[in-house]
């Protein structure tokens, strides 16, 4: 954890519509805090350090709620779907050591052999991962890969006592070559045949 994730959160009373955008207005951005069987906590938070802290996915916060401390994880961010204004945030309240499922995002670093394509199937995995230790992302390489090449989701290295919950043989990256080489290279094959064949009835004349 670091000094950029600790955030002062004001408790609201006020809700709707009007209020939020108000709030919003005012730099601030709704929340609400839930879980560990408490009532949800509905808070204001600070718009501008929110927003640099949730580029990176599954951000862990610190929180202080009038003196009160809660560790919580993002989980969801509603933003305005013309504007991407963000809206509301939902936080999980998360206990050190606790597990916890999340989505991490996958990087593809590399390149494949040349004239090959690389296509990504799936940006994300699933893993259950303390909450303390949630990576930013996970990176697999396609290196040098040739086509026919693939990477499952069982091939990704996890960090430690990460475990995954998405099925190990679900299709992450394809290493391909274009549609149109392929057909290219048909065509010049076809066209090497016929002249083959046109050369033999010649000969046979």
């Amino acid at each position: 954890m670091s000094k950029d994730t600790k955030v002062h959160a004001e408790v609201r009373e006020q809700f709707g519509k009007g209020f939020a955008r108000r709030l919003r207005a005012a730099g601030k951005i709704p929340a609400v805090i839930y879980g560990h069987g408490t009532e949800p906590v509905h808070v204001a938070l600070p718009g501008h350090q929110i927003s640099l802290i949730i580029r990176r996915a599954n951000a862990l916060l610190e929180l202080d709620v009038e003196g009160t401390d809660h560790l919580a994880l993002v989980k969801d961010v509603q933003r305005d779907p013309v504007r991407q204004i963000i809206e509301h945030i939902d936080l999980l309240v998360v206990k050190k050591g606790e597990k916890v499922q999340v989505e991490v995002p996958i990087y593809v670093t590399g390149e494949s052999f040349s004239g090959t394509i690389v296509t990504v199937d799936v940006n994300t995995i699933r893993l259950e991962v303390e909450a303390t230790h949630i990576p930013e992302h996970l990176e697999v390489s396609v290196e040098g890969l040739e086509e026919g090449a693939h990477i499952t989701a069982g091939d990704v290295k996890l960090p430690k006592g990460a475990e995954l919950i998405d099925d190990a043989e679900m299709l992450l990256v394809a290493v391909s070559v274009p549609a149109a080489e392929t057909a290219a290279d048909g065509d010049v094959s076809a066209e090497g045949e016929t002249a083959a064949v046109q050369a033999e009835e010649a000969a046979a004349e």
